[in-house]
């Protein structure tokens, strides 16, 4: 009971801490926003705005970055602090370094910005957008769905633009493209992992020569992680400092990652020598390798996430200082701090939840497997792009999880299946044998009526048969019925995808909601 108390307590002052320190940011960010335009007309809007932008950032670090550091946390390769510390810096990095001077302040051409029919009305939906999807980023983390901050603020700029100008004013096609995602990204997903992680099985785990096989094959498969995260990197990451067509940048990535493999190649050809002919020693080897990873996502992650913090933010920073509406604006330093800052705060503070769904409470991960998500979340990126395909990088990372994890039931079940089988074929021969010997026996029966001795024998021996034909039969009965194991946990597949289906219509009822309060208030 005392330990109890004792561990209520320690969690209470943990919640109260992460509180009061969100508290304390949010205060600061209100503060500067109406001291340093305290001259400018509407300043209040820029505050606010700056408040639910700060508020928004914080529950985009605490969903969506699990997405990038979680498997690596799940198959042990990154401690909780190593991950929360290489993702802070590498978000806000990625923030501050790519995020780039101008922004899309309508994310993804939902709404036509010219059927406003007036500054006040875009200021007002942009303002309840941010607040709509903070609000719905904070239930998901809530309730441990990691859900797309992409769809979360495109349903939060459709719920106020329809609530200020219509239906009219949505590109219904682009809200079709964003359905079709639901699907597309993470159907990608589980297929690009389940496939690495097969083909890693087949090269190496299934191997004799375990180690040997590694010293071969994990050179090559770090260079093709190299030529996929840079080639991601630079038409994602870095798309706003580099602008190169897909080829030239392919090309530039296949250089790299072969200067890497003839690094890389002696290094891991040393280190096999000291390792088991194991499992766990080909696992061991793809720890370092998935560390970058979780770098590299955290980086491109910060570079193009920031903006569905800062976009609609950056978007009433610009209505209300030139008075009119953009579809791009540029990023004042202090907006990009706080989308950086804010990330980096809510992944420290919030983050664990969603990292410790993600690495291990969907299904058990292990070095290979997560290195096969994050091979998984940077490939279907590439390819998506390269064929207009709509993707969320949440979607593909979830997807993935669960690619590897309904793969290993389907190798699992299949080898059981394989005993199965092979028990079945044991019984039909046993069955056969036992056939032969009974019409045997008959004949044996009418050549030794003579001793009474020996068919005495043979009937007892017959019986004996019987019974063990009937125990063969419940054997067959009992394996039929047995029920396939399940490694992936289907209550986090049932709730995921349904936090999924309702995020985007969520955020947009909540942000008509709240531009109608705005509205109600300011009229």
């Amino acid at each position: 009971m005392i330990n109890a108390l004792k561990k209520t307590e320690k969690n209470y002052n943990r919640d109260f801490f992460r509180v009061g320190l969100s508290i304390v940011f949010l205060i600061i960010v209100l503060t500067y926003s109406l001291n340093a335009f305290e001259n400018i007309q509407n300043n209040i809007f820029i505050a606010i705005a700056a408040l639910f932008g700060a508020y928004m950032s914080m529950n985009i670090g605490a969903n969506d970055v699990a997405n990038n550091v979680g498997p690596a946390v799940g198959a042990k390769a990154l401690t909780m602090f190593g991950a929360i510390v290489i993702a802070s810096i590498f978000e806000a990095s990625g923030a501050l370094i790519a995020g780039g001077e101008v922004v899309n302040t309508i994310k993804k051409g939902i709404i036509d910005p010219v059927m406003f029919s007036d500054v006040n009305q875009f200021i007002w939906a942009m303002t309840a957008s941010l607040l709509a999807a903070a609000l719905w980023l904070n239930t998901a983390t809530y309730i441990g769905a990691p859900v797309s901050t992409t769809h979360s603020i495109v349903g939060g700029v459709m719920g106020g633009g329809i609530a200020a100008a219509g239906s009219s004013i949505v590109s219904w096609g682009t809200v079709g493209k964003i359905a079709a995602s639901w699907v597309i990204s993470p159907v990608l997903g589980g297929i690009i992992a389940a496939i690495f992680l097969l083909t890693i099985k087949k090269s190496m785990i299934y191997q004799k020569f375990k180690t040997e096989a590694a010293q071969k094959m994990v050179p090559i498969y770090i260079a093709i992680m190299s030529w996929a995260f840079i080639t991601y990197l630079m038409l994602k990451g870095l798309k706003r400092l580099i602008h190169l067509d897909f080829f030239t940048i392919a090309g530039i990535s296949l250089i790299a990652s072969l200067l890497i493999y003839i690094i890389v190649k002696p290094i891991i050809a040393k280190t096999s020598l000291r390792l088991e002919n194991s499992r766990a020693g080909v696992n061991s080897l793809f720890t370092i390798p998935l560390i970058f990873a979780a770098a590299l996502l955290s980086f491109a992650h910060g570079a193009n996430d920031v903006a569905n913090a800062i976009g609609p933010l950056a978007a009433v920073v610009d209505a209300i200082m030139n008075g009119g509406i953009s579809k791009s604006a540029n990023i004042p330093l202090w907006v990009m701090l706080i989308g950086a800052v804010g990330i980096s705060l809510g992944l420290a503070l919030y983050g664990p939840k969603l990292i410790k769904t993600v690495g291990s409470e969907i299904t058990e991960l292990d070095q290979v497997r997560a290195f096969s998500i994050a091979m998984a979340a940077s490939i279907t990126v590439i390819i998506a792009s390269q064929l207009g395909l709509p993707v969320s990088s949440t979607h593909i990372a979830i997807g993935g999880v669960f690619g590897v994890g309904f793969l290993r039931e389907y190798l699992y079940n299949s080898k059981e299946e394989e005993k199965i089988r092979q028990e079945k074929k044991t019984y039909k021969n046993d069955k056969i044998a036992l056939s032969t010997y009974i019409n045997e026996k008959s004949i044996i029966e009418k050549k030794t009526e003579k001793t009474k001795q020996d068919y005495e024998k043979i009937v007892e021996l017959f019986k004996l048969i019987e019974i063990e034909e009937d125990i063969l039969k419940q054997d067959i009965k009992a394996i039929k019925s047995t029920e396939k194991v399940k490694l992936v946990k289907r209550e986090a597949l049932t709730k995921i995808v349904a936090a999924w289906v309702i995020t985007l219509p969520a955020s947009a009822v909540l942000s008509a909601l709240i531009f109608f309060m705005i509205k109600g208030m300011v009229s």
